[in-house]
């Protein structure tokens, strides 16, 4: 069973040219916006091959009307036995475009644990012992975060480097106070270690941004206040290692 997304409808016309009528298989699903995409052009739709001429139209929920597909396309009102490869899991059988913004986040923090992986393996091999298990405690934070996320769970503060949130952000915007160093912008002579915990940084800034758009509306605001959070604190904890770094406190052999 075959679901074609608003996207999947503007690749076909753009390839077909202008049509009045769109064929497409018994048994298609079209999302929301793509029949909201049909709609607006006037482009009838048609199930059924096209050399048996023009069938009814009917609404795209017809096939799982009768609620015995395993899995539910949230925003479509359908079932389907089979998940389409363009969808993914929001949570159980709940699917979801891959577009999805949620899905987007999911992805923003798979992406930045895989980047803190290659950073721990690149500060062992300069011998950077405590900033390997710095990171590591934050690669744990953006594990709990994922847990949170995909089961709806509430996200707890917890201390990073034996510091409370608030601690780690005081400490971030005030590093010549706590730390002996001035503010700086990173250089590619400060480093390779350096250019990897601002890469970290950069990647934690995009998840911050990724959660926003997925859990903020303008009639209800931000519902996920606890991740976005998270992400800012993680963000100034990545600053503060720079920081630290600048300064001398990461040193060879250092546990």
């Amino acid at each position: 069973m075959k679901v074609l997304t608003e996207v999947d409808l503007r690749n076909e016309l753009r390839r077909m040219g202008p049509v009045e009528r769109l064929v497409v298989p018994p048994g298609t699903i079209l999302t929301p916006a793509a029949r909201s995409f049909l709609s607006e052009r006037r482009i009838e739709l048609v199930y059924g091959e096209e050399e048996k001429g023009p069938g009814p139209c009917r609404e795209a929920e017809e096939p799982g009307a009768e609620g015995k597909g395993r899995f539910e396309i949230l925003g479509a009102g359908v079932r389907v036995d089979e998940k389409p490869e363009a969808f993914t899991h929001l949570k159980g059988n709940k699917l979801v475009p891959k577009t999805h913004p949620r899905i987007r986040l999911r992805g923003k923090m798979d992406s930045l644990e895989a980047k803190i992986l290659l950073a721990q393996v690149a500060l062992a091999r300069m011998g950077l012992g405590e900033a390997v298990s710095h990171l590591e405690e934050v690669l744990a934070a953006v594990r709990r975060a994922l847990r949170a996320e995909v089961l709806d769970e509430p996200l707890e503060e917890f201390e990073l480097f034996g510091l409370s949130w608030s601690e780690v952000r005081e400490m971030s915007h005030h590093p010549r106070k706590f730390v002996g160093v001035d503010h700086f912008v990173p250089s590619w002579e400060m480093g390779e270690a350096m250019a990897h915990l601002n890469l970290i940084r950069t990647q934690i800034r995009e998840c911050e941004i990724a959660a926003c758009e997925a859990f903020h509306s303008e009639a209800e605001g931000t519902s996920r206040e606890d991740l976005v959070r998270l992400f800012n604190r993680l963000s100034s904890a990545l600053y503060l290692m720079m920081c630290w770094l600048k300064a001398g406190r990461y040193r060879k052999g250092g546990a």
